[in-house]
């Protein structure tokens, strides 16, 4: 017989599985499946969502056919199952719910596109359809000791790396970067959770050409959004598929409601997205994408939730007065050279703090309002020298007064101004100092 472990990437969900049922008199009922979930050697769960004929054959006769495939070989198997109990709570339920949730989120169904129950069953028998493509190669013991010895030093030079980071923003960048050349994680991105509105700001990225910092996601919303408010592990290939078939039920359903963007790739094929937390409290999300569908395993997964888990200590660590020095930020950071021939308009928006820059949107909440003191007081006197003990004594800057995160607020605001501004910038020059340079002519307008 056949063991499962053994087609495991058959239950990835890249290619959808078909039940076949029957009732009491031997009428077939044949659909797909949105999850077969591979629970043990001797049992899967099959997600109940919409399938009232399945439902309904299955407590007249509970045997059932599940048709699998293997996304790189093609090859087909067949799973002769007995039908046990269905389950509605508890952590099988929870983690086939987490990957519903996630795309239902994402096309706009969350409470409608759902899990009913994770049905259990026992597998009697396993069958491989002959006449498939030829299997795929083995991979050998020496190619994976070798990946092992490979996954351990990007281990070891990752940890080295948060632990030697003078500064948030290094921290942030350095994982990215680590990731890409030890893992081949080419596309990845870190969100922190904003302690005053709830969302979560992309503070990092990489590979996705323009930097996407400043990006905001809500919880609840997309994948990232359901992880963070689930504060679970979810790994999804053939994510295209899987979003096809939510789509495919939003319009059935009559559902116009928008999709929410999903920050990275737009052609993404699978997504790995871990929570950073300490105990009970959620710091951010760490998220991976891909365009291969089979690019995230249980090994990646398990490897970034040991970085993940690293980040989040790193990023507590940091989060409450850690500036890099002087000299390291100002080797990497130039001078404005100031231009009498510029010009920039500053508008701030006073209903919802936004600041637009020349009529294009900037920075919004606490980061706008900490860049409008900073403008107003440069203009009024002349001011280029501030701390960030004083931006945390101002309450009209609404910092929260306990896990303040004005690292990352300030981070935020220097790669903004960097991408959009660089005129102004905003340059640390000692441990919780720093200075506003400017480079142009700066009106301000208020509104």
């Amino acid at each position: 017989m056949i063991r499962l472990a053994e087609i495991s990437r058959c239950f990835q969900g890249v290619i959808p599985s078909m039940i076949v049922t029957a009732d009491s008199r031997g009428i077939p009922n044949v659909t797909y499946l949105s999850q077969v979930h591979l629970i043990d050697e001797k049992h899967v769960a099959l997600s109940c969502q919409f399938f009232n004929k399945t439902r309904r054959n299955l407590d007249e006769n509970p045997n059932a056919w599940v048709e699998v495939y293997d996304p790189l070989t093609m090859q087909t198997y067949r799973l002769r199952l007995r039908f046990l109990h269905s389950e509605k709570s508890g952590p099988l339920f929870d983690a086939m719910s987490l990957r519903i949730q996630a795309i239902a989120a994402h096309t706009g169904m969350s409470g409608v596109f759902r899990l009913i129950a994770a049905d259990v069953f026992e597998v009697l028998s396993v069958e491989k359809n002959e006449g498939f493509l030829a299997e795929t190669p083995e991979m050998s013991e020496e190619t994976s000791v070798d990946g092992l010895r490979s996954e351990m030093r990007g281990l070891q030079y990752i940890s080295e790396q948060i632990n030697r980071a003078g500064c948030l923003e290094t921290l942030l960048e350095a994982v990215l970067e680590s990731l890409d050349r030890f893992f081949g994680f080419e596309h990845t991105m870190i969100l922190l959770q904003d302690e005053c509105s709830g969302k979560l700001v992309t503070m990092a990225s990489r590979g996705y050409g323009e930097s996407g910092v400043g990006a905001e996601v809500r919880p609840g919303e997309g994948l990232i959004g359901t992880v963070a408010q689930q504060r679970k592990i979810l790994r999804i290939s053939g994510l295209s598929s899987e979003l096809r078939y939510g789509r495919t039920v939003a319009r059935e359903a009559g559902n116009m409601n928008p999709e929410v963007p999903l920050p990275g790739l737009p052609d993404a094929q699978s997504a790995l997205v871990i929570p950073l937390t300490l105990g009970d409290r959620l710091l951010g999300v760490i998220a991976a994408d891909d365009r291969d569908p089979l690019r995230f395993g249980e090994w990646d997964e398990a490897y970034l939730n040991i970085i993940a888990n690293q980040i989040a200590l790193g990023v507590d660590r940091m989060s409450d007065d850690a500036e890099v020095s002087f000299a390291e930020r100002q080797a990497a950071a130039p001078a404005v050279v100031p231009s009498s021939a510029a010009k920039r308009v500053f508008t701030f928006y006073a209903n919802d703090d936004c600041v637009f820059i020349d009529g294009e949107y900037l920075i919004r909440n606490v980061p706008g309002r900490i860049l409008w003191k900073l403008l107003g007081d440069f203009q009024r006197e002349g001011r280029t020298e501030f701390s960030n003990r004083e931006l945390r004594l101002d309450a009209s800057l609404g910092l929260p007064p306990i896990k303040d995160n004005l690292e990352s607020r300030l981070i935020l605001l220097r790669k903004r101004l960097d991408e959009k501004c660089p005129d102004v910038r905003i340059v640390p020059t000692a441990r919780g100092r720093f200075a506003l340079q400017v480079g142009a002519t700066v009106e301000l307008v208020e509104k």
